[in-house]
Parts: structure tokens; C-alpha cells; sequence
């Protein structure tokens, strides 16, 4: 399986967590069954709130799940549509986020919880 998680670096498994899905400047995609990495550059972060575009960095990626710390409903509902599972998550780095996912730990991100806007409504 593989679960992509927003982070502020590329420092492979020991990369830092971006707190919000669509401003982070990175996404690592872990292979759960391997534990493999690879780093996505997010090269559609700069945008107004609500404007940001990261799923078009991520277009054609194997993505079964989503791990954040904050999105908004917008971009919950995107990835609802393509069938990604989104989690929400508070851990650090990439290495707590897929140890907390595989003890299955993590709770699914519901449209109540959603941001209502940049550093603002994160659960």
C-alpha cells in the first residue's frame, strides 16, 4: 500500500511533517510494504487559501492513502472522489506517521474536520 504524507523536507523517513496538506512543500510516498520512499516536490503550494492545487502535484501517483495533520474540504472531497482514504495524524516524522498507520492508530479524517482555513480549525 502505498500512503503519501505532506512534509516540510525531504529527509526520507526522518522528514519533518507539514501541519497542513496543501501548503507543504513536499510529499513523501512510503510504501508500506517495503518501506520505501520517494520525494515529491509540491509545485503547486504558493496559491491563495483554497487555491492551492497540491493534488495536481501528485497526478498519476499511486496513492492509496493520505496522512495529514490539517485540509481543507476542498481538497477532501478530491481525494474522497479518487478513492485515497485520508488520516489524520499529529506525529512529527514520516517514521512515527507509518509505525502509527500500520498499528492502525490513526483516525479517519471525517468532513467535520476539515480546515476552515490556513492555521485556523485544524483539530
Amino acid at each position: 500500500m502505498n500512503i503519501c504524507i505532506p512534509v516540510e523536507a525531504d529527509n526520507g523517513l526522518q522528514s519533518p511533517v507539514c501541519a497542513h496538506f496543501g501548503s507543504a512543500p513536499t510529499f513523501i510516498i512510503v510504501d508500506t510494504d517495503t518501506g520505501g520512499c520517494r520525494a515529491i516536490v509540491n509545485g503547486n503550494q504558493h496559491q491563495g487559501h483554497g487555491m492551492c492545487a497540491p493534488l495536481q502535484s501528485l497526478q498519476g501517483e499511486p496513492i492509496d492513502a493520505m496522512v495529514v495533520g490539517g485540509i481543507g474540504m476542498g481538497a477532501l472531497n478530491k481525494l474522497g472522489a479518487a478513492k485515497i482514504a485520508v488520516y489524520l495524524s499529529q506525529h512529527a516524522t514520516v517514521d512515527q506517521v507509518l509505525a502509527a498507520f500500520k498499528a492502525g492508530s490513526l483516525q479517519r479524517m471525517q468532513p467535520g474536520m476539515a480546515c476552515a482555513g490556513h492555521g485556523h480549525g485544524h483539530p
